[in-house]
């Protein structure tokens, strides 16, 4: 079970987020219930209960300087949690191993002042998602696909949340009747074959519920493929629970994306809940977002997306973080984004390699980008780089090969040489690859040698 980190913070180091570890040890995970804050879970027993964790959720500045006692008395907290509510499970709070804005499960999930501070590109539904609902909670922007909002409830509001405008002002599932309005238009709408179930997260209403709307929407003969976008795998990993996976099951083909976004969130107990929703046939993705100061150095997004291949999820997405108000200290810049798709290429495997995305503003949809690996392009050639800077040309159908003569004499070929079709390849300088290749010509080389003195 996990333990819990009491920690203390100084303003300086809230502001800041570069100072010392703040003192900590680790205690019983304290009860934040609104009800008998003195109860502590593990003596009730209780921990491990997904409905006991939602129900006790940090909800308030005062039950937050329980668990972080540095942020009592800070009040100009009050009016960021007025416009963006908190809520924080314990078990995700106790993944907290520093109290300032350094550690990246603290800076997605504790309220902070620079949430009110919204330049003028900001908006409170960039991706028009209000325009593209042709009925209450069904989001239909692409032809084939719709998103259904079938509940406004998280178990943790990220401080990142593209729906910030909603996100805990009203928890609220789906009713019986939008229900039948959703199910109603995707029977007049037979293109849609997929449907994203997303919210909020679905994945905290109860089974009865979860079962209602995969049922109905199930009962769509157009619909094949049914994906669910849950982040309780992360923030509330006891909630995938036997009987959940089992009535999941009777809904395959279903196929869930969760959301990591740090290293720090791949604990035993989210393996565990990867590993009983891959063990039911259920195909997972990953999709993070780029956040300033969390995940926006290369090396990270590396160490993540390794861990989720060990835990059997692929890295879907990497998303450019939209442009909400109340997130711009979180944005970076493209950039930065492009520059960790350039890092991951020739690092890790393919498999581990997500796709870099922006959410185009106006409801453009997702817009893939990435560094540029085509460099010319001629009617007969097209030159394309590597990960290590070496540049070959690719010759088109009906080509016939051209002899190797750069334009100059005694010239080292150029990029104009491989577009003609006068060079193939231009080798980079002692690249990490062009050393192995080296050495294994070296040792095959000396085998030949011997066998020959051997004869």
């Amino acid at each position: 079970m996990q333990q819990h980190v009491v920690v203390t913070l100084t303003d300086t180091e809230e502001e800041k987020g570069s100072e010392p570890p703040s003192t900590m040890r680790a205690e019983e995970p304290p009860s934040s219930s609104l009800n008998d804050p003195a109860v502590p879970p593990k003596a009730a027993g209780q921990w491990n209960d997904w409905r006991w964790q939602i129900r006790n959720r940090i909800r308030t500045l005062g039950q937050l300087s329980g668990y972080v006692p540095g942020l009592s008395g800070r009040d100009d907290l009050k009016s960021v949690i007025g416009k963006y509510p908190m809520a924080i499970t314990p078990y995700y709070a106790s993944l907290i191993r520093r109290a300032d804005l350094s550690d990246p499960v603290f800076r997605m999930s504790v309220p902070n002042r620079q949430e009110l501070q919204d330049p003028p590109c900001l908006s409170e539904d960039p991706l028009e998602e209000h325009v593209d609902m042709p009925v209450p909670g069904l989001i239909h922007r692409y032809r084939d696909r719709a998103l259904l909002i079938a509940t406004t409830t998280c178990s943790m509001y990220c401080r990142h949340c593209t729906r910030k405008r909603i996100a805990g002002t009203r928890e609220s599932s789906i009713s019986t009747r939008r229900l039948r309005q959703v199910v109603e238009y995707l029977q007049s709408h037979p293109e849609i074959s997929d449907v994203i179930v997303s919210g909020g997260d679905p994945l905290t209403m109860p089974d009865a519920s979860v079962e209602s709307v995969l049922s109905a929407v199930r009962s769509v003969p157009s619909v094949q493929v049914i994906r669910i976008g849950t982040r309780v795998p992360v923030v509330l990993p006891m909630r995938i629970t036997e009987d959940l996976t089992a009535l999941l099951r009777r809904y395959h083909p279903v196929w869930i994306n969760t959301h990591f976004n740090h290293p720090n969130e791949l604990t035993p107990e989210s393996a565990a809940a990867c590993a009983k929703l891959a063990d039911a046939g259920i195909p997972l993705g990953n999709q993070s977002v780029l956040l300033r100061g969390v995940n926006d150095q290369p090396q990270v997004i590396e160490q993540l997306c390794r861990g989720l291949i060990g835990m059997r999820v692929r890295p879907y997405y990497l998303y450019q973080c939209d442009l909400v108000r109340g997130v711009e200290h979180f944005r970076t810049s493209v950039r930065a984004g492009v520059e960790i798709m350039e890092y991951l290429r020739g690092r890790v495997s393919g498999i581990a390699i997500p796709t870099f995305v922006i959410d185009a503003p106006h409801g453009g949809g997702k817009i893939p980008v990435l560094p540029s690996y085509v460099v010319s392009m001629s009617p007969t050639h097209t030159v394309l780089r590597n990960y290590e800077g070496l540049l070959v040309n690719y010759p088109e159908p009906g080509v016939e090969s051209m002899a190797e003569e750069p334009s100059e004499l005694g010239a080292s070929p150029g990029v104009w040489d491989l577009a003609s079709g006068r060079a193939s390849v231009i080798q980079p300088a002692r690249t990490l690859r062009a050393q192995r290749r080296e050495s294994i010509r070296s040792r095959r080389v000396g085998q030949a040698t011997g066998f020959l003195f051997d004869q």
